[in-house]
């Protein structure tokens, strides 16, 4: 799956900064400022309609991100965070459509 991919790239951009990537799922969820995933929801619809809500937050996040590194002359960070964003943006196409077909 590319997210496991962008997963790596992410971490071994952040250690090539000079970073450390903490990527522990408790890492992961203190840090995050996407909203929590519902986990009320008891219908295919339901979880279609969340599912874009995600990854619709998630591709500002990462776009927002392009513009930090652009901002900050890495380029390299700005390329890989583009990558992430037309990744994003192509699950998003997909998963709206399914909830465009549902309706």
């Amino acid at each position: 799956m590319e997210s496991r991919g962008y997963v790596d790239q992410l971490a071994e951009r952040v250690v090539q900064l000079g970073g450390s990537a903490e990527g522990t799922a408790y890492m992961v969820t203190r840090r995050t400022s996407l909203a929590r995933y519902p986990l009320d929801i008891a219908d295919g619809n339901g979880h279609i309609e969340a599912l874009a809500t995600v990854l619709a937050s998630f591709g500002k996040h990462v776009r927002y991100a392009i513009g930090q590194a652009t901002d900050l002359i890495d380029a390299d960070s700005a390329d890989l965070f583009t990558q992430i964003s037309r990744g994003t943006d192509s699950w998003l196409w997909l998963v709206e459509a399914h909830l465009r077909s549902a309706q």
